[in-house]
């Protein structure tokens, strides 16, 4: 749990410099990609059943963005 909290933190730590450094949230779209990037490189590291279960999140994501984008919440 406590490794969780730490990478809250730390996310919570880059939006905030995110918003720093553009207020404007479309300016953040790049920033976003660069992570999903990045993400999907660590993913693929450990072999194919990985970059799998990596489509199933990037599908998942996008249903939750659906979602938000309809009904205003997570």
């Amino acid at each position: 749990m406590v490794r969780e909290d730490d990478l809250r933190e730390t996310l919570d730590q880059a939006a905030n410099q995110m918003a720093e450094v553009q207020s404007n949230p479309r300016a953040w779209l790049s920033w976003m990609i660069y992570l999903l990037e990045r993400l999907e490189g660590e993913a693929t590291k450990a072999g194919a059943a990985d970059k799998d279960s990596f489509m199933e999140m990037l599908s998942a994501l996008q249903d939750a963005i659906r979602n938000r984008t309809r009904t205003g919440g997570w």
